[in-house]
Formats: structure tokens, C-alpha cells, sequence
């Protein structure tokens, strides 16, 4: 694994400062290396790791991945059931009796994880990943992004995400410290950032929304952060301007990728920019090309990383018209283990792709979503995150989440879930916000109240659970009148 040479030195250099540390526990330098260096001698098996958060998550980590080990991180949040199918199909990849190793880093070529994709009820898809690959998004990433030993970093989100193991993995390549959670706990990550000195978030934005707008409303201090790193989901303006409001020196950064293909774009908030005026969207009704809608941009492409838009035969799209997103990089996996359906990665035109659907501008990548969730209303493909951006930029909307519902007339419907502010607009006005801002044929047909938004145990908005909730009548949302 690219960041064990790199765990040993500063073993050697710092052996008493903190490493990891989590809640109570933590772990010194020195201390990380001896419980993970004992733990691959020991010949146990490592290949399957399946815990909470905690210290020992990484000495775990650490040890799997030791030489030429493989280890696949599985969520603790799974049904049994999906978590010993994942399981089952690991066991047929990695040995049955690992040989003992020492806590070095393995050949670059050769595979160190299995990735895998979030699953609840359907069978997470595997992925290989080498340690190459990582290694050049280390060098990247720290460059990009400005990480170096002196920073003290919370990813107070579950280890098991890939945002989160990245963050961790990332600051024992660094030599920075990481700091994380039990659980998420908004008390409990306002208590670490004063208490451990943190310089730096790494979190999706829903996380970052709730930590920055209660930490003002509580006087919680984030002078000290220098950086917040957001991705997994579009940083909507709303919580931009939240976080900028709590910790005013820090660069907010945001990024695109995905876990099988690694960063793609990425964006920097800089302290005291004016935040970006919206688009409206009704010229593209004019132009018959997708606007530069606010909320879909991006960044440009990461160092070392050449992306293209596409069309359904691979060949690249003028600027401004939306396609697949494909890229070329050193920085994506080597493929699917299992679970390829040919619907998410997979190569067009020569290009790696995940099938996230989107355009180019002025040299930024402009993210529409993933081609598996936009909807079919009327013979109209209207992909939720351009209706999502218009909601949100009306005053006394919180939050907001948008998908279809099947629909005998228009094939499909589209929904849109609000949470609102007290006070927050009705289901009319609403409906006269958006006429300046999207076109007819993509505004919601139904508007329902969210008590809550509907998200993932990894903090990422789940349309699929707002259907869910809709069709079975669930008490966290209701008609918006």
C-alpha cells in the first residue's frame, strides 16, 4: 500500500505525536505502526474488514493492506444477508491462510483493495484497485489540496466510505493527523475541532451544513480551519454560505469523482469571494443547449486528468452540449470484480466513465448526474439536479431533493421534497419562484414537505429513499400546501 513507507518514517521522525486519533483513543505514531506491524506478522487473516470507526479501524486498515495484501472495507451498517454475500465473493479473491507480513508498501502494480459500491438491499459491486493508483492520487491530492504534517484533519463521517478511508489513508501518507468520530455527533465533532486544534474537514455537504449553521447559532469557534474538502454530493450555495459565515479563513474545496474513478474535478472557494450569481436557466429554452445552470459547476479537471463529454458512440460532444463524462487518468480502477451490469463503470470512446451525465464550459465540468436517475416526463429527459438547483435558490428553502415517480401519462413525474425554513414559502409560491428559472416541462408536478432529509448512513441524499418514503406513506413527509 502507497502509504506504509511513509507510515514508517514518521514513526521514526515523530514517534510520540498523535496519528490517529477517535472519541478517548488515540494512537501515536509509533503506536499505529507496532499494533499494525504485530498484526500482519501475526498471519490473522486481514482481508475482511468489517468494523465502526475507532483507532483499531486503523491498525486494521493498515495491516490488510501490508506487502502484496488485499483487504476489502464492508460496512457495519449492512443487512446480514447482503454483508455475507459481499463476503462470500471476497473469500474467492483473497487466501485462506494469509502469510505473514511485514508493514511495508507491495509492488505498485499489484491489487490492494476491493472496492466496493454502497449497497442496502442489492449486492454491492466489487472493484480492484492497485497501489499505483492511489499513490499518483496521493501526490495529487496533497499538492492540490495543500495537506502537509502540520494539519490536523476530522472526517467525522464512517470509515468505511471511500471519502473517509481516502482522508485517512491520505494523512498517513501526509504525516498529518487524523481525527475522527464514533459516530456522527454534532457536539461531539464541534467538541474535536476546538479540542484537537483541527485545520481541516473532510465531509459531504449535508454534514458540513448542519456543523456550520450549528456552530453559529452555538459561538462554536472555526477560526483555525484553514481548508474544508467537500464531496459526494454538489455544494449548494446555502451551505457554502453557512460554512463561510463559521469559518471564514478557510478555502472550501469541492471535488468530483467517484470511487472507481478516482478525483476528476475540482473547484476552490477562496475566503471573501463574492459567491456566483445564478444562470437562469431559461436560456437554454433559447439556445437549445444546456445553461450554465448555478450549482452544476464542478471545477476544472484535476491535474493529470483529461475529461471529455461524449455522446452514445463515443465521440466528443460540442462545448456547451450535454453527454457522458468520460475521462483518461492513472488515477481509476482496473475493473469489476463482479456486479458489472454495464451501467456504471465501464470505457466509451476510449474514455473511463461511471455514466454521470453533464457538459464542458469555459474549461469547467458542469455535473447534471448520474444518467440512472434522470426522468423521462413527457418524452423530456430531465435530470433532478437542475430542478434541485432551481428550489434551492429561492428564499425559505432549506433543502431540497427531486426524482420521478411513474406516471400513466407522462411516463414519469417529478416529485420534489422541501424542507423549509420556519416561515419557508408555500406550495404556490413555490410554484411562482420557479416560472423565471426552469422551463415548464421540468417543474415539479408534486411538492412535499420533508421533516427530515432523506439521506444515506454515509450522509449522501438518497432520492431512491424519498421515492420510498412517498409510496409508503411515511410520516417524514407530506402533501406541501
Amino acid at each position: 500500500m502507497p502509504f506504509l513507507d511513509r507510515l514508517n518514517r514518521w514513526a521514526e521522525e515523530r514517534p510520540q505525536e498523535p496519528a490517529v486519533v477517535c472519541g478517548n483513543d488515540r494512537l501515536s505514531w509509533g503506536g499505529l505502526r507496532a499494533a499494525a506491524a504485530a498484526l500482519a506478522a501475526s498471519g490473522e487473516p486481514t482481508g475482511i474488514l468489517r468494523q465502526g470507526n475507532g483507532v483499531d479501524f486503523a491498525v486494521g486498515w493498515a495491516a490488510g493492506v501490508a506487502e502484496e495484501r488485499v483487504c476489502a472495507v464492508l460496512d457495519p451498517s449492512w443487512p446480514e444477508e447482503v454483508a455475507e454475500r459481499v463476503q462470500d465473493h471476497c473469500a474467492a479473491r483473497l487466501p485462506v491462510d494469509p502469510a505473514p507480513a511485514r508493514l511495508r508498501d507491495g509492488d505498485p502494480a499489484s491489487a490492494f483493495l476491493i472496492g466496493l459500491t454502497s449497497g442496502t438491499t442489492a449486492l454491492p459491486k466489487g472493484f480492484r484497485r492497485s497501489r499505483e493508483s492511489w499513490r499518483r492520487s496521493f501526490e495529487a491530492s496533497v499538492a492540490h489540496f495543500g495537506l502537509g504534517p502540520g494539519d490536523r484533519v476530522l472526517a467525522p463521517g464512517p470509515l468505511t466510505s471511500s471519502l473517509n478511508l481516502y482522508a485517512l489513508s491520505e494523512c498517513l501518507y501526509a504525516g498529518a493527523a487524523f481525527v475522527t468520530l464514533p459516530g456522527f455527533d454534532v457536539a461531539a465533532a464541534h467538541a474535536a475541532i476546538t479540542g484537537h486544534g483541527v485545520t481541516r474537514l473532510v465531509l459531504v455537504p449535508t454534514a458540513l451544513r448542519v456543523l456550520a449553521e450549528r456552530g453559529l447559532a452555538a459561538g462554536v469557534d472555526a477560526s483555525r480551519l484553514t481548508t474544508i474538502v467537500c464531496a459526494g454530493q454538489k455544494l449548494d450555495r446555502t451551505t457554502l454560505e453557512a460554512a463561510r459565515r463559521w469559518a471564514p479563513h478557510a478555502a472550501l474545496w469541492e471535488y468530483y469523482g467517484a470511487a472507481e474513478l478516482g478525483f476528476v474535478a475540482a473547484r476552490c472557494h477562496r475566503p471573501g469571494e463574492p459567491a456566483e450569481e445564478p444562470v437562469d436557466v431559461s436560456a437554454e429554452e433559447s439556445t437549445g443547449r444546456s445553461a450554465d445552470l448555478s450549482g452544476t459547476a464542478v471545477g476544472a479537471p484535476f491535474p493529470g486528468v483529461e475529461v471529455a463529454v461524449l455522446d452514445e458512440d463515443g465521440r466528443p460532444v460540442p462545448e456547451g452540449e450535454p453527454g457522458t463524462i468520460g475521462v483518461r487518468s492513472e488515477l481509476v480502477c482496473d475493473g469489476y470484480l463482479w456486479g458489472d451490469d454495464g451501467r456504471a463503470f465501464g470505457r466509451l470512446g476510449g474514455l473511463a466513465t461511471v455514466r454521470d451525465r453533464g457538459h464542458l464550459r469555459d474549461g469547467q465540468v458542469h455535473v447534471l448526474g448520474r444518467a440512472s436517475e434522470m426522468i423521462n416526463t413527457g418524452g423530456l429527459n430531465v435530470y433532478p439536479h437542475e430542478v434541485e438547483s432551481a428550489l434551492a435558490r429561492m428564499p425559505g428553502v432549506a433543502d431540497v431533493v427531486v426524482a420521478g415517480l411513474p406516471d400513466a401519462a407522462r411516463g414519469e413525474r417529478i416529485v420534489a421534497g422541501i424542507l423549509l425554513v420556519p416561515g419557508g414559502p408555500d406550495r404556490l409560491r413555490i410554484r411562482a419562484g420557479l416560472e423565471q428559472r426552469l422551463a415548464p416541462a421540468k417543474r415539479p408536478q408534486e411538492y412535499w414537505e420533508l421533516q427530515e432529509l432523506p439521506v444515506t448512513a454515509n450522509g449522501k441524499l438518497s432520492r431512491a429513499l424519498f421515492r420510498h418514503w412517498i409510496v409508503e406513506g411515511d410520516s417524514r413527509v407530506r402533501p406541501l400546501g
